[in-house]
C-alpha cells in the first residue's frame, strides 16, 4: 500500500514537471498512426472567450474523415454548425473527433479549454 503512495507522488511530480515545463501532460492531440489528424485553431486552449463564439480547425489528410463530431464537455452537440451561443460561464473543454463515414472508429481527436467570460 506505501508503494502505491509513492508512485501515485511521482505521478503527480511527473504530471507537474511537464506543466512547469511547458510540455503538455495529457495529450490534447491524437493523432492516428497514419498521421491524420485535426487541429482547433480558433480559440486556442485557455482562451477567454464569450458566451458566442466561433470554432475553427483542420483536419489534414481528410480522405479518409467521413465527418467531424464536437463536443462540449464530453457532451455531443448534435446538428452543431461551428458557432457555440450561450455557453455558462466559466471553462469549458471542448473536443473535435473525426470519425470513419460509417462511425465506426474515431480517426482522431483534439481537446482544448476554454473560459467563458
Amino acid at each position: 500500500m506505501h508503494l502505491m503512495g509513492r508512485i501515485g507522488f511521482m505521478g503527480l511530480g511527473i504530471a507537474l514537471v511537464g506543466c512547469l515545463g511547458g510540455a503538455p501532460v495529457f495529450a490534447a492531440e491524437k493523432p492516428t498512426e497514419d498521421g491524420q489528424k485535426v487541429m482547433i485553431t480558433s480559440p486556442k486552449d485557455g482562451d477567454k472567450v464569450s458566451d458566442s463564439f466561433e470554432l475553427k480547425y483542420e483536419v489534414t489528410k481528410d480522405e479518409q474523415v467521413g465527418h467531424v463530431h464536437v463536443f462540449v464537455d464530453n457532451e455531443y452537440q448534435r446538428g452543431f454548425h461551428g458557432t457555440f451561443n450561450g455557453l455558462s460561464r466559466g471553462e469549458h473543454q471542448i473536443t473535435v473527433k473525426t470519425t470513419s463515414k460509417d462511425h465506426s472508429t474515431v480517426t482522431a481527436s483534439h481537446t482544448i479549454m476554454v473560459d467563458v467570460q
